[in-house]
């Protein structure tokens, strides 16, 4: 059962928000905006039928969608 997870996080730098693949301490890419992340971040767990979590500023979950069957 694949339990892959993809997120929107506030990157380590602090500058642009990352794609990061839950359970990976590396991020798939950094955007300048949350809004660009977002639109990739939902691209990539559509693709691969996975939840999406979108996390705040400070870390906490906003929203979540879930793409797959679990």
């Amino acid at each position: 059962m694949n339990r892959t997870t993809q997120h929107v996080i506030k990157s380590a730098t602090g500058k642009g928000w990352a794609v990061r693949k839950g359970g990976s301490s590396k991020v798939t890419k950094i955007y300048k905006t949350q809004d660009e992340a977002i639109a990739k971040g939902h691209e990539i767990a559509k693709n691969q039928q996975v939840e999406f979590y979108i996390h705040n500023k400070d870390g906490h979950v906003q929203k979540k969608f879930s793409y797959g069957n679990g």
